[in-house]
């Protein structure tokens, strides 16, 4: 059948507003008075290749989650995913893909459709938060798979290899070309980078974008939450604790800065966060450090939003380098002994929002109508944003299962009910790739 367009799903309902993160705003099904019965599934999810496919996700759970942990257990902090990228080429491969991995990294497996032009997007990402030497085996614990990266991102991982077996095995052939993509730098200063490069490197061909992320089908991010990340850096002359007492001191200063900046006050609507994530500098606790830095995250629904907090992160940071060189004049010192400060931007993550009436939020409408699962819209920060804020049609979404604490050492997996997951992927996927007649 053809693929999925806006005009086709007129049924669905309008103007349903993108909720804030965790907000509880229904994913509306359709447009129907209430009793009416819901409209029937399109023949495509009926047929037999389909139902098949269907019918394989929810057979090898088990063996999905243990590859899940193979996965998990091969290290991939952030710039260091070849090893895992390496693993998932092999068994992207082994599905029947033509696989490569391009210049950054991005391992990209090609399922040819009908049309080698129209290309729809399914990702996930390879690295974790976790810095090297991390401890990265799994423990299990009643029914629990515990272990850094295991939901965040082995869910989606396991996942993209899931549904390309499935589509293998039930022999489905799509209208549009679609890349499984095993790809780099989507958390932290990886700044998406691996996502910036597919949308560079394939351009208007992508028509949909699906990334997948975590483990909830309670949601679909359909907006993009833009974020700034900073680095600020304090130099000076550094010394003896006692000796040198009252020399400027980096550490010092940024602390009166910091103490300043957590008092700026950010509004509910539209929704503006901040987080001094990381603090280094210094030898000993004996010595005067010669230099002292911070890592900031800065997060709205707004841009101009965005844009205040920047300003006032860097007027709070002068303001306790002024009071830090103040004191050290009072007690002595000279203007020449001053402390440097540099501002460097980590990475800009741009917003965006994908329209109500699209036709990929229509076929995830339509998958959890089929499915019986109810979820909400929800903005958030994934690789969605890049294709996003390039107007393009994107959304992530969980894989199946549930977890939580992820971006902890304490992060956990339970893979109970994964099927509805991943029968959601493969729906939505087929929903805007098409699939072509039995």
């Amino acid at each position: 059948m053809p693929m999925l367009t806006d005009a086709g799903w007129n049924w669905m309902r309008r103007g349903a507003l993108c909720a804030i993160l965790l907000a509880v705003t229904p994913l509306p099904a359709q447009n129907t008075a209430p009793g009416t019965p819901a409209p029937a599934a399109p023949d495509w999810m009926r047929s037999a290749r389909v139902r098949a496919a269907l019918a394989r996700l929810g057979a090898d759970t088990a063996a999905l989650t243990e590859e899940q942990v193979r996965i998990t257990a091969i290290p991939a902090p952030p710039f260091q995913e070849a090893a895992r990228g390496a693993y998932m080429a092999r068994l992207l491969s082994d599905a029947g893909l033509a696989v490569k991995t391009d210049d950054v990294g991005n391992v990209v497996a090609r399922r040819p459709g009908r049309s080698s032009d129209s290309l729809v997007l399914l990702v996930a990402h390879l690295d974790t938060v976790f810095p090297a030497g991390t401890e990265v085996r799994a423990r299990r614990e009643a029914g629990r798979i515990y272990a850094p990266g295991i939901s965040d991102n082995g869910t989606g991982l396991a996942a993209l290899l899931a549904v390309a077996r499935a589509m293998r095995d039930a022999n489905i052939q799509t209208e549009s070309t679609v890349l499984f993509v095993a790809d780099v730098g989507e958390e932290g200063e990886g700044n998406l980078r691996g996502m910036r490069k597919l949308v560079e490197t394939y351009g208007s061909q992508l028509r949909f974008v699906i990334a997948l992320d975590g483990s909830t089908t309670d949601y679909v991010s359909n907006a993009g939450l833009a974020s700034r990340r900073v680095e600020v850096t304090l130099s000076g002359p550094g010394g003896h604790s006692w000796s040198d007492f009252g020399a400027p001191n980096p550490i010092h200063a940024l602390a009166r800065g910091v103490a300043r900046f957590v008092k700026t006050a950010v509004p509910d609507s539209p929704r503006t966060s901040f987080n001094v994530g990381s603090i280094e500098g210094g030898a000993s606790v004996n010595s005067i450090p010669a230099r002292a830095a911070i890592k900031v995250d800065l997060r709205s629904e707004s841009e101009p939003e965005l844009g205040r907090l920047e300003s006032a992160l860097r007027r709070d940071i002068q303001g306790g380098l002024d009071e830090e060189m103040a004191a050290s004049r009072r007690r002595g010192f000279y203007p020449a002994q001053t402390l440097a400060l540099e501002f460097s931007v980590l990475g800009v993550r741009p917003g965006g929002e994908l329209a109500d009436g699209s036709a990929l939020l229509a076929a995830v409408r339509a998958a959890d109508q089929y499915l019986g699962n109810r979820s909400r819209l929800e903005r958030s920060s994934t690789d969605a944003n890049i294709p996003l804020a390039a107007g393009m049609q994107a959304i992530a979404m969980g894989a199946g299962g549930n977890s939580a604490n992820a971006h902890s050492l304490g992060e956990w997996y339970d893979p109970t009910g994964r099927e509805l997951g991943l029968r959601r992927v493969l729906l939505t996927l087929l929903g805007v790739a098409g699939v072509q007649p039995e």
